[in-house]
This record gives C-alpha cells, sequence and structure tokens, in this order.
C-alpha cells in the first residue's frame, strides 16, 4: 500500500521510490497549477458559453411558440404533447443517472467531501442537453447551477488524465465549478469567491491560484464571444445617500426571513413530491412541464429562468398586484420545477424573486416614506444580493456577484451592508444553507448506492499552520498525526521543502498531505483541528 503512517516513514525521513510521484506531485504546484488553470478554464469557458447560447434560442424560439398557440389551436395540442414527452424522457433519464438531477452543486460539493463519486463524462453530456430541455421548456430554473456542474465535472475528468493529477482532483474541481459561474454570469470574482466560500471551504494558495486563472479565462471566452456588457445594464443606478442605509437594515431583515421560508418550503417540497411514491419518478417533471405551457400562455413572465423578467421591472411600472402575484407564482413554480428532479439550477430565479421583493418595498417607500422614485432601482439591487445571501449564506459571493452583474463597483459598500446584515439575520433565525439542505437529503437517499464513493485514488489535503496551534514550532516526529496520511511538502512562501524528522513548521505554512480518498472526509478534520489556532 502506498500509504504508511507518518510515524514510520516520514518522522525517519524515509524516502522511497514508491513515494517519488506522490512527492513530486507537491513540488512546483504553481507553474502546474497554472497551466491546469487555463486548461480548465479555457475547456470551461467554451461548454459554459455554448450552453448560454442554445439556451438563450430556445427560449426566444419558446415566446414564439407562445403567440403561434394564441393563434392556432393546434400548435398547442401539440406543445403540450412535447411537454409531456420531454417530461417523460427527462424522469427517465435522472432516475438511470441521478447525479445530474436539480442543480448540480449539491452533487459538486458531495464529490468534495468524497461522499459521491461520477461518471463525469457522462454526467456532463446528460446535464447539458437535459439542462436545456428543461430549462428551455420553460421551467423556472437556472443555468447557473448546470454551469457550475458542467464545470465541475470537466475539472474532475482532466484529473483523470493521470495518476499525478488525479491527487490535485479537488483543486480541479473547485477550479472546473468556479470558471462555470463565471462564464455564465460574467462574474470571475464571484466565480472565484463562490467555489472557495461555498464549496471548497478554505483559501489556501495552491486553490486560489488555479481557481483564479480559471475564472479569468473562462470569462474571458465569454466576453470574448458575448461582449463585455454586464448581465444587467441598470444605467440608472444612482449611488444611495447615507440618510437611507436604514433601509438596508429593513431590508436584510426581510430578505433573511423570506430566505428562510424558501429554504424550508423547498426542502419540504422535494421531500414529500420527490419521495412522493404514488407518482412514478419518470413522471415527476411532467406536470411541473405541463404547469409552464400554462403559465406560458397566461403569465410567461414567471417562466424560464427570468433574466428577462429582472430587466423590465427597471423599464416598466408594473400594479402593485402584479408585482405580488409575481413574487407568489415565482417562489412556487421554483420549488415545484426543482423538486421534479429537472436538470436546473435556483441561483437566477433567487435572484429574480429578490428583485420583486426591492421592487415592492421601493414602491412602499416612495409612496409610504416619500423617498425618491429613483431609488427604487437601488432597493431591487440590493434585495437581489440579500435573498441570494440568506438562501445560500454566502455574504461575500453575494455581493460580489451583483456588483459584477450590474457592472459597477460603486455600489459596493451597501451591497456588502446587505449581506452582512442578512447573513446575521438568518444566523439569528437558525436558517441553514439551501445547498448543504439538499446535499443532505441526496445523501439519505443512497439506498441504491448510487452515489457513494468507492474509489481508491489518492487525494492532496492542504492544511495551514495558524498563530497559537497545536503544531507552531514543533518538529515533524514529535506531531501526533492521524493514522493513514502522507506529509509530502512543505510550503513556506516562495519555498517548497520535502520534510524529514527534525523539519520545525512555522506560522504561515502550508503542509501538503496525501491521503487515501476514501478516508479524507475522516483525515481532514483532525489535520485541519492540529492546524488551527487553539482558543
Amino acid at each position: 500500500m502506498l500509504f504508511s503512517t507518518l510515524n514510520k516513514s516520514i518522522s525517519n525521513g524515509e524516502d522511497s521510490p514508491q513515494t517519488a510521484d506522490t512527492i513530486n506531485s507537491g513540488l512546483g504546484q504553481q507553474k502546474f497549477l497554472f497551466i491546469a488553470g487555463v486548461f480548465i478554464g479555457l475547456i470551461v469557458g467554451l461548454v459554459t458559453v455554448s450552453y448560454r447560447l442554445l439556451l438563450k434560442l430556445l427560449e426566444d424560439l419558446r415566446f414564439e411558440v407562445y403567440d403561434s398557440i394564441r393563434d392556432n389551436f393546434f400548435i398547442g395540442i401539440l406543445f403540450f404533447i412535447v411537454l409531456i414527452a420531454s417530461g417523460i424522457l427527462i424522469g427517465k433519464v435522472v432516475k438511470l443517472v441521478p447525479m445530474i438531477k436539480g442543480s448540480g452543486i449539491p452533487q459538486i460539493k458531495g464529490i468534495l467531501l468524497t461522499e459521491m463519486s461520477s461518471n463525469w463524462l457522462k454526467e456532463t453530456v446528460l446535464k447539458y442537453f437535459l439542462g436545456l430541455l428543461s430549462l428551455g421548456l420553460g421551467l423556472s430554473l437556472g443555468r447557473e447551477g448546470p454551469s457550475i456542474q458542467l464545470g465541475g465535472n470537466i475539472g474532475l475528468g482532466f484529473s483523470k488524465l493521470s495518476k499525478k493529477l488525479n491527487v490535485n482532483k479537488r483543486v480541479f474541481i473547485t477550479a472546473g465549478a468556479g470558471a462555470g459561474l463565471s462564464a455564465a454570469f460574467n462574474a470571475p470574482l464571484a466565480g472565484v469567491i463562490f467555489s472557495l466560500e461555498e464549496l471548497h471551504k478554505s483559501f489556501s494558495p495552491m486553490v486560489l491560484l488555479c481557481v483564479m486563472i480559471a475564472s479569468a479565462v473562462a470569462d474571458f471566452v465569454s466576453a470574448f464571444i458575448c461582449g463585455f456588457q454586464p448581465i444587467f445594464s441598470f444605467d440608472e443606478l444612482s449611488i444611495l445617500p447615507f440618510k437611507y442605509y436604514y433601509h438596508i437594515l429593513i431590508i436584510g431583515v426581510i430578505a433573511g426571513i423570506l430566505g428562510k421560508a424558501f429554504n424550508r418550503s423547498l426542502v419540504f417540497v422535494n421531500c414529500k413530491y420527490g419521495g412522493f411514491k404514488k407518482i412514478p419518478d419518470i413522471f415527476k417533471p411532467v406536470f411541473p412541464l405541463i404547469l409552464a405551457g400554462i403559465l406560458g400562455l397566461v403569465l410567461p413572465e414567471v417562466t424560464g429562468g427570468g433574466h428577462e423578467l429582472i430587466e423590465s421591472l427597471t423599464i416598466k411600472d408594473y400594479l402593485f398586484v402584479t408585482l405580488v402575484l409575481f413574487v407568489i407564482i415565482k417562489f412556487l413554480f421554483t420549488i415545484f420545477s426543482y423538486s421534479s428532479g429537472a436538470p436546473g439550477g435556483i441561483f437566477l430565479p433567487l435572484l429574480v424573486i429578490g428583485s420583486l421583493i426591492g421592487k415592492l418595498y421601493g414602491e412602499v417607500a416612495v409612496s409610504v416614506m416619500g423617498i425618491e422614485k429613483e431609488y427604487i432601482l437601488n432597493f431591487l439591487v440590493l434585495a437581489m444580493a440579500a435573498y441570494f445571501t440568506a438562501i445560500v449564506k454566502a455574504p461575500i459571493t453575494g455581493s460580489i456577484l451583483i456588483t459584477e452583474m450590474t457592472g459597477s463597483f460603486k455600489h459596493l459598500l451597501p451591497l456588502l451592508s446587505i449581506c452582512v446584515i442578512t447573513y446575521i439575520v438568518v444566523e439569528f433565525i437558525n436558517s441553514s444553507a439551501i445547498y448543504d439542505n439538499l446535499l443532505e437529503i441526496m445523501l439519505k437517499r443512497q439506498k441504491n448506492n448510487w452515489t457513494l464513493n468507492h474509489s481508491k485514488g489518492k487525494i492532496l489535503i492542504e492544511i495551514p499552520v495558524c498563530h497559537g496551534s497545536e503544531i507552531e514550532f514543533k518538529t515533524i516526529k514529535d506531531i501526533a498525526w492521524p493514522e493513514g496520511c502522507l506529509l509530502v511538502a512543505i510550503k513556506r512562501g516562495e519555498k517548497e521543502i520535502i520534510p524529514n524528522g527534525d523539519t520545525k513548521l512555522y506560522l504561515g505554512d502550508f503542509i501538503l498531505i496525501i491521503a487515501d480518498e476514501k478516508n479524507a472526509q475522516s483525515i481532514k478534520p483532525k489535520l485541519t483541528q492540529l492546524g488551527e489556532a487553539q482558543v
């Protein structure tokens, strides 16, 4: 077996040919990860941009079909037959390959936690085309979740090219996921922050380098093909005066409460409808697709991801009751669409609901509090960030994402403020992150072991040495390392050191450790505890 305990192999300074490739994988990381990041970002960028463009074509075609149905009854019959057949097809494929269901972000988190395994190529192809079908036919789902899973799978596929690359699997998956979000929303910084804040849960230099390069390259591909303009062009967005900052607190509280309501509702319906045995799994996507067809004829604004609805809020004056109706239907339709298991994310629908909440609050503030009408748009943007934060519990990502999507850093201060306030609110009311909840549900449904990770590969873990930690100023041989891991290198500034038993650890060092992938889940917390500051 490649692995031995540290007490036997490292603390005695042994260096066998058996571990040569492993040690080499811990050295020269910067150049290696730079090249890997460029390659992953390029491939993910091309895949994600093609996904965006094809989805836009399908959405335009869908609205043309809606118009045709109003003039021709038989086109309507044919369209609903297509919806039913597509729902059955989606249900059958998702039942056979459950890893493609939903947004894909819980699956990526599960793979990073070594709780799930993936047939990356098959899942990438199926997620791509069934995601286009689900979103193109009008389900209230977004492209960002599939884009993140597509990117993560491509990163996983890159790691499969050789054993040396596979050691860095978690880094490549994280980089690919960040690149997917970057290309989906023209938001490279958000791609970096989300992949580290929500997925990898680590800001180590090794991971940061690869993720930054991949996200930047993917964004370049997106900008080259789709243009440099932000996703939302809010040209008339004024700077919110300080005298109105108390509205940030109010909106943050409202978004936090409504965000918890969304999370609990999504989990409840996902468990009830997703686990409802009287309806076969292959038919579960049929009903939301039929509903999408009906809504497309009577209220087309709430179908699909909702990008057009957000933009319309900036130029149209909807009746207050219409905005309330939009919120309720979009809220319920998104939950129903996602719970069917159809491939698609909730990022964009969340932003739509948040923008509607902000628009409603702005209308009330103008009528009751007498503020200027021009600041309604500010409340719309702030509520988008707040609602996202309330549900995903990623405040840094929320503020950066909306900043990049609106194309202006002039509003970063109020965005950061409202995201922090909202995060405090959801912590106070004990609301958990939606993707953690969804991952937990998926793991509980492992009755047939379809997601269990049976991999016997190796994985590279990077642990920082913090001030006051148990291992600071200690030598390698004096540390009680967990069983089943092998220390291969220490990064100290620009230097990379091959350690022996007498090597001493200092504040700021990063320890590179190889572990068996199936044991990484139990080993990493023990290693992290060694490097953390002692309270």
